[in-house]
């Protein structure tokens, strides 16, 4: 099915926010006035097709004293706190403590500075949520995810009601070289593509149970993590724990990429778009603990999907926690969502990075690295896992 122009763009530009290009495309050329009480922080590339660079990350780098508060120089502190027994099912207890929160790469502004954070012990998800559990989930609730709904016609004014038809974006990679301008050329939206058919309608999960679940939106998310009596976790509790204890490294493992020449996450290899040679042994999707844990044991906190978390996005928010020379703690995420290059589109904060990071477009599944998406869209590379409070 061919969407007329203008939805085509609308519902595919809505969700690629979850890669963190653009994100939607309905808004692109609205007014930008919003973005003038954040013209400090130099609007995030967050793998931005009109601002995409080549550029190595596998290298260390270091920032200056007037980049980072001289209290993130501190190492981490790991709360001494037992775990409450019983352990929830497939759940890793996370101590807490204090850390250093951000990145030094001079390419993600909204990532910078280094300030300080404290967050409290919670439990975490071992790995992403799987297609199986998802499936569960789905079985006993009778859920329908946002990309299995039919787009209602109030969303998109005039547009033809025979082109409102369920389905989402999938990575497309174009049979050439392609210019890094211009992400339509390996995104489509596919009509009835959703968690069941991740690469459109004659796609299933077969051999596919325990990999995570995608084209999840947020709301989705939200759902499943209230059935299971948890929630989503805040962006200051996902880095927490994604750098399980290690003081400011580039990686969730350490400042090597591929130390003893291993690969540690699905990220993308080749040249990006047209070609993933899969060195690391996945094209898309991997199961879920295929690479090692990290120091908390926890299983992909670095590649295959992105995750949610529950913070809105802008891109000054760290830097306003920094000012502020205290110890943040528990944030929660700024008051309310601003995207310079959207600021009539509200977004959360994506975690972790995904199949397709690489260094010639996308290296965000560093620690410290933001992402940024949509609440109601997702795509083949968005997922989540989730936390709980104990007690």
């Amino acid at each position: 099915m061919i969407l007329r122009n203008g939805l085509r763009r609308k519902l595919l530009g809505a969700a690629l926010v979850s890669l963190a290009i653009v994100g939607s495309m309905y808004a692109f050329n609205k007014s930008r006035e919003q973005v003038k009480s954040v013209d400090t922080v130099e609007n995030p590339a967050l793998c931005d097709s009109r601002s995409a660079f080549a550029r190595p990350v596998h290298t260390s780098q270091s920032i200056g004293e007037t980049d980072s508060d001289h209290t993130a120089n501190q190492p981490p502190l790991i709360n001494a706190v037992s775990a409450p027994a019983p352990a929830p099912e497939g759940m890793v207890w996370i101590p807490g403590g204090e850390f250093s929160m951000g990145c030094e790469d001079a390419a993600m502004r909204d990532a910078r500075p280094f300030h300080r954070v404290a967050v409290d012990s919670f439990w975490m998800d071992q790995t992403e949520v799987t297609n199986e559990e998802f499936a569960r989930f789905v079985k006993a609730t009778g859920y329908v995810t946002v990309a299995e709904r039919k787009p209602e016609a109030k969303d998109f004014p005039g547009a033809p009601p025979e082109n409102l038809v369920p389905g989402s974006v999938v990575f497309t990679p174009p049979d050439t070289k392609v210019p890094l301008d211009d992400h339509y050329v390996w995104w489509r939206y596919v009509p009835d593509a959703n968690w069941r058919h991740p690469n459109g309608p004659e796609s299933d999960l077969k051999g596919k149970e325990k990999n995570p679940v995608v084209h999840i939106a947020y709301q989705d998310a939200e759902a499943y993590a209230k059935w299971a009596g948890k929630r989503l976790p805040t962006e200051a509790e996902f880095e927490f724990a994604a750098r399980g204890g290690l003081d400011r490294k580039r990686f969730v493992w350490g400042d090597e990429f591929k130390p003893n020449g291993k690969f540690q996450a699905n990220t993308f290899q080749g040249h990006f778009p047209n070609k993933n040679t899969g060195e690391d042994g996945f094209i898309t999707t991997s199961p879920v603990g295929a690479f090692p844990a990290n120091s908390f044991g926890l299983f992909d906190m670095a590649g295959n999907v992105w995750e949610w978390t529950s913070d809105w996005y802008r891109p000054d928010y760290y830097q306003t926690l920094a000012e502020t020379k205290q110890v943040a703690r528990n944030p929660q995420g700024p008051a309310d969502s601003l995207d310079p290059s959207e600021p009539s589109v509200a977004k959360r904060v994506q975690k972790g990075g995904s199949f397709l990071c690489t260094d010639e477009y996308c290296a965000r599944y560093m620690p410290g690295g933001r992402g940024k998406g949509e609440p109601n869209t997702g795509t083949n590379h968005v997922g989540f896992r989730c936390v709980r409070s104990p007690g």
